[in-house]
């Protein structure tokens, strides 16, 4: 089943690697989303083109179709890309609020919709050849919105009923929010060192992992099923452990790909074979 799933990240007829590089993927058809309807096979066509190959479950098997069709609507709408982040923004700012105060369930709800208008911000910024500063802004929502959640699940943590010891929290709250960052730095060194190449497609182990890594979407999962058991302290417990495992994984891949590069073998991603 593994296999199948990174078989299906890399589709024939699809481009190589640079279609898994986020913000390096565009469509050469900018106004393919606005031909005809929503249903229309070229909008449909320049959607799949761009649309991340690599990324994890819920983005990928989830949100592909019905962010498809949000998208489709901001398109023929002619909504500019930073109206679809003021309203990530937005989104992002409720959930905040609703996690901190500990409406756990209502927060997850938002942050639901705030998933799909992540998904269809990248396809219209991608599909519309959107202005740098847009796109810059863009990420930056993507990037800081997710560190405030966390703060606030903990903060709320107090309001449900189930607080963590004052130093636990701290040291709780210190993984997931550090671990977020240096996952990020290690992305960011990993395009800057190997040629734009995302340390998530280097091997077909990194692309089934980046499925499951500790990100956003993949957190709210975990912080979920604590909720179901009605301990959204021992979710977040659970979120830093699994944040920690993860920047484990990359910092050693990093590792590894820093010294094939000190022996000059040749740094390429599988999806160029």
């Amino acid at each position: 089943m593994r296999d199948g799933l990174v078989r299906e990240m890399a589709a024939p007829g699809k481009s190589c690697a640079a279609a898994a590089f986020r913000g390096r993927r565009h469509v050469t058809m900018p106004r393919a989303m606005t031909s005809g309807a929503s249903s229309s096979p070229i909008g449909r066509a320049a959607y799949d083109e761009a649309f991340p190959r690599i990324s994890d479950a819920l983005t990928l098997y989830l949100w592909r179709r019905p962010t498809f069709h949000l998208t489709w609507w901001a398109a023929a709408a002619g909504v500019p890309l930073p109206v679809l982040t003021l309203l990530e923004a937005v989104l992002a700012a409720l959930v905040f609020w609703l996690f901190w105060h500990g409406d756990y369930w209502l927060g997850l709800l938002g942050a639901v919709a705030v998933m799909a208008v992540s998904v269809a911000a990248t396809m219209l910024a991608r599909l519309s050849h959107a202005p740098a500063s847009a796109n810059r802004l863009r990420i930056a929502v993507e990037i800081v919105h997710p560190l405030f959640w966390w703060w606030a699940w903990e903060r709320g943590l107090a309001a449900y009923g189930r607080p963590l010891e004052p130093v636990y929290a701290t040291m709780v709250l210190w993984v997931v929010v550090g671990g977020t960052v240096a996952l990020r730095v290690i992305e960011a060194l990993a395009l800057h060192r190997f040629n734009g190449m995302e340390i998530h497609a280097w091997r077909p182990l990194d692309s089934r992992f980046r499925l499951v890594s500790a990100a956003r979407n993949v957190n709210l999962v975990i912080l979920a099923c604590g909720l179901l058991f009605r301990r959204p302290d021992s979710g977040l417990v659970l979120v830093a452990w699994w944040t920690l495992i993860s920047l484990i994984f990359h910092a050693v891949r990093l590792a590894q790909l820093t010294e094939r590069q000190a022996q000059r073998h040749k740094i390429a991603s599988w999806l160029e074979r």
